[in-house]
């Protein structure tokens, strides 16, 4: 058996996960949009009803809870970005050694939309995360 022939199972494995990391990418959009929107909802109200409870442990909760969230937004959708780029060159590549720049095209197309979408969930997340830490700092310090 060649080498070819004895990994065509990895091949078939790893483009089987396209579909699930098109997806994921998909739905971590929506994550970033409805975490934006929850963000905005903390800052006009939500950070001071906090604070009027006046429960420190709480907020401290809430706070390393809602980070964490837009930590692995902000990390996860470009690595899956990054995968979901990479699986379909392989077989536009062998199109093009087959003569099919028609079908490289294609999944040159779908690794560039991949790649956006993850930067643009990621990018959501980083922002998120990062006015939210501000946030958080802020109000700890002003209840301790």
């Amino acid at each position: 058996m060649t080498d070819a022939l004895s990994f065509a199972w990895l091949h078939d494995a790893v483009t089987w996960l396209l579909t699930p990391a098109l997806f994921a990418l998909l739905a971590a959009c929506a994550i970033a949009v409805i975490e934006a929107g929850l963000a905005v909802g903390e800052r006009f109200g939500g950070l001071a009803r906090l604070q009027a409870a006046g429960d420190l442990l709480r907020v401290q909760t809430v706070a390393r809870h809602r980070l964490e969230r837009a930590d692995l937004l902000a990390r996860i959708p470009p690595m899956l970005g990054l995968m979901a780029t990479i699986i379909p060159l392989g077989p536009g590549l062998a199109a093009l050694g087959k003569g099919d720049p028609a079908q490289l095209a294609s999944a040159v197309t779908v690794a560039f939309d991949a790649t956006v979408l993850g930067l643009v969930a990621g990018i959501g997340g980083l922002v998120i995360g990062k006015l939210r830490r501000r946030w958080y700092e802020e109000l700890l310090e002003a209840m301790e």
